[in-house]
């Protein structure tokens, strides 16, 4: 059986889907069920019978995380730690769920090896989870997967996110309205991402990491222009020019990692993604 925390979350509803699909069991919980830098809350879990731990819970909106750094820290880094200490105890593999923490890259596109600058508290913690991670790996043996995801989208996806807010506008709005149309980013499908998560079941010894993405960029105006292609519109779009903090202006994935020791590769386009997406919220409004 396979345990997924975060199991009712975007990433998580379609790690599950993707794992029962290929046969397994699925043990999953979520935060909604007890915080995870509470100890206590792993006495629920299954003690024996566990083949592998996905690690999905965490605090991921990145404007919210420099209003509540201190919870994210908390979810973020003492969650991770209890997870694999649990994992560690009860010796059963874990695969984590990092995020991007490159920061602004020298070059393009970006490997593993590139230089990690987190420049948000959410990336921070995430990094800080990334060694806590290490340091259990190294010392217990735990065989333990590392998953850098770029900017995954997707039915389902918080609605605060870019792409829901633009696809949202395509559909309803008389115009579209961003607050920048320059930035650039490695945008991959989530059912892309899921298969990709499902592959480290194979991963039973060592510590990797690996970058996930589609190894392609897309501006915020080239994302409007295809969703609304997929939408079917034609509306106009008002920029407010005004970059976030710390605007990262263009990221794109090094995949050659997870192609070569996964087997993996991202299998659905932007456009045909997009598509998707618009579908599922025209059916859900």
């Amino acid at each position: 059986m396979i345990l997924v925390t975060g199991a009712a979350g975007f990433i998580g509803r379609a790690l599950v889907k993707a794992l029962e699909g290929a046969g397994h069991a699925v043990f999953g919980v979520d935060l909604a069920e007890g915080d995870l830098a509470d100890a206590s809350v792993f006495t629920r879990w299954p003690q024996t019978g566990l083949t592998r731990v996905f690690h999905l819970a965490a605090r991921t909106y990145v404007p919210e995380s420099w209003k509540q750094s201190q919870a994210f820290l908390q979810t973020n880094v003492l969650g991770t730690w209890n997870v694999l200490d649990f994992c560690a105890r009860n010796k059963v593999p874990a695969t984590l769920i990092s995020g991007y923490l490159y920061g602004v890259p020298e070059t393009l596109p970006i490997g593993e090896t590139t230089p990690l600058k987190p420049n948000n508290p959410y990336a921070l913690s995430k990094r800080l989870a990334e060694s806590v991670a290490e340091y259990v790996h190294h010392t217990t043996e735990l065989p333990i997967t590392v998953i850098r995801p770029f900017n995954i989208y997707g039915p389902g996806q918080n609605p605060e996110f870019l792409i829901p807010v633009i696809i949202e506008q395509a559909l309803r709005s008389d115009k579209i309205v961003v607050q920048d149309l320059a930035p650039k980013r490695d945008y991959l499908y989530i059912d892309d991402l899921a298969r990709a998560l499902v592959k480290t079941v194979e991963c039973r010894g060592g510590f990797g990491i690996y970058n996930i993405g589609s190894g392609e960029s897309f501006s915020v105006q080239e994302i409007i222009d295809l969703a609304q292609e997929a939408v079917g519109c034609r509306k106009p779009v008002e920029s407010r020019a005004q970059p976030r903090q710390h605007e990262i202006p263009d990221v794109v994935a090094d995949i050659t990692l997870a192609r070569d020791c996964l087997a993996w590769e991202p299998a659905i386009s932007m456009a045909e993604g997009l598509k998707k997406t618009a579908e599922a919220m025209r059916e859900n409004s």
